[in-house]
């Protein structure tokens, strides 16, 4: 690496073939631990002008032989100084790794399945724009079937800096997800779909989700703005805006299709009562839930997205801002286009956590 040009090539390399040596013992371990010492640092990005992150290369290369793996840097892992947190984190992310289901939604109707979509431009792609687009199926009311899948389109529609499918595209990845989810329950398709996309739903999109869901009795098709320029201050009295912000969970209609979901916000319940506002300083600013499609009231929709803030494996935090359905399936995303090879088949998520 010192006399090398290109450190992260050959880094990544060393990485890769060992992975692959372990690939024929694959019965013999759950879960491949790599530390980076910071020895290495030179190692972990490519140059200003390349798109390349050695931990998420090597997530896309371990995902594609099936292997799950934890990178460690030293500087975080070994040096960081709250050492509760390290260790919540890595015993949660092994104990996920391994198999493990560490929590589940609550109150979820047993028959519902989620579903986030995110799309991300696959390195190297040419003028004809070629996306990688991640479907993620993430919970039921088990916390079973936390699997992804991955389905590269061509010939995506562009509006703005926004790619949208087609709908037999759309058909496709959905077709793929009920698959995913009825492989889990013996045959059984969901009785109601929640999808959530960080981008509105066009028509042929719409279409798309419900020819793949024809016996489903109630689909949600949910768009989930974080920017929405919305604010809100909590008054402790006339004139006097209280010291901390709106209770987390706060939520406002703005009309039969609308409504602003604070994600963030006072938390007192895991501070004993008092106040706690996780971010520290600002003012939050809400999400903004569009419904395009669906039947429930608004209500039970943010409660179940407030819900679905609090179920990633991969934190130690009390919750997220965004909802694990869009959280996973922007970092899968992120990785699936580093893949090696993109097969159309279901992953386990936990393979790129």
């Amino acid at each position: 690496m010192a006399r090398s040009a290109n450190p992260h090539i050959i880094l990544a390399q060393a990485l890769t073939r060992a992975l692959s040596a372990l690939r024929n013992v694959g019965h013999e371990f759950d879960v491949v631990l790599i530390l980076l010492p910071d020895a290495w640092a030179s190692g972990f990005h490519g140059a200003p002008d390349e798109d390349f992150d050695l931990h998420d290369y090597v997530k896309a290369f371990a995902a594609s032989e099936g292997i799950c793996v934890q990178v460690l840097r030293e500087s975080s892992a070994l040096q960081y100084f709250c050492r509760c947190s390290v260790a919540w984190r890595l015993g949660i992310a092994l104990y996920t790794k391994a198999g493990g289901v560490p929590w589940v939604l609550a109150d979820v109707d047993p028959g519902t399945a989620f579903i986030g979509i995110d799309y991300a431009l696959r390195t190297g792609a040419g003028p004809e724009l070629r996306f990688a687009i991640c479907c993620s199926q993430v919970f039921d009311a088990e916390g079973s079937g936390l699997e992804f899948v991955a389905y590269e389109a061509e010939g995506v529609h562009m509006f703005g800096r926004n790619p949208f499918l087609r709908r037999d595209q759309m058909l496709k990845v959905m077709a793929r997800s009920l698959a995913i989810y009825q492989r889990k329950h013996t045959g059984d398709p969901p009785r109601r779909v929640v999808v959530h996309k960080n981008t509105e739903f066009r028509k042929d999109e719409i279409e798309g989700v419900f020819d793949a869901f024809p016996n489903a009795e109630n689909i949600e098709l949910i768009h989930v703005q974080q920017a929405c320029g919305w604010r809100g201050v909590l008054i402790a009295g006339p004139q006097q805006p209280a010291g901390y912000p709106c209770r987390r969970g706060a939520a406002m209609q703005l009309g039969p299709h609308e409504a602003l979901l604070w994600s963030q916000g006072n938390l007192p319940e895991v501070a004993a009562g008092k106040d706690y506002y996780k971010e520290g300083k600002g003012i939050p600013e809400p999400l903004l839930l569009v419904r395009h499609a669906g039947l429930s009231q608004i209500d039970e929709l943010c409660r179940e997205t407030l819900g679905l803030t609090k179920m990633d494996w991969n934190n130690d935090g009390p919750y997220d801002r965004l909802p694990v359905t869009l959280s996973f399936a922007g970092t899968l995303a992120t990785i699936v286009k580093r893949m090696p090879k993109l097969e159309p088949r279901s992953y386990p998520v936990r393979l790129v956590m």
